[in-house]
């Protein structure tokens, strides 16, 4: 399996697709903001049944090509469960605007 992803990992970096990717460190520390008081808890969390715990941030033309790629990701490491999200940046317009 390590020698299927290195390849993988490879290709899509060489293809210019794969910009980043990494572990996520579970402890997180969750912050939110409710009638203006701000609370700040750090994890981990026992009663947690998800936690993301790797990123891969890619660049593709569509949101089928990020399906297709993340097919080819869980065809390697197998059982497991993913999302897939769009990352805005300055400029971008959000959907309904």
């Amino acid at each position: 399996m390590m020698a299927e992803m290195g390849r993988f990992i490879d290709e899509t970096s060489k293809a210019g697709v794969l910009l980043a990717t990494g572990g996520l460190d579970p402890r997180a520390t969750h912050i939110s903001s409710s009638g203006g008081k701000i609370t700040v808890t750090d994890g981990p969390y026992a009663e947690a049944k998800e936690v993301v715990v790797g990123f891969a941030l890619i660049e593709v033309r569509s949101k089928e090509e990020a399906i297709e790629l993340s097919k080819r990701f869980w065809r390697i490491v197998g059982d497991g469960t993913g999302v897939i999200q769009q990352v805005f940046g300055p400029g971008d317009e959000f959907p309904g605007e």
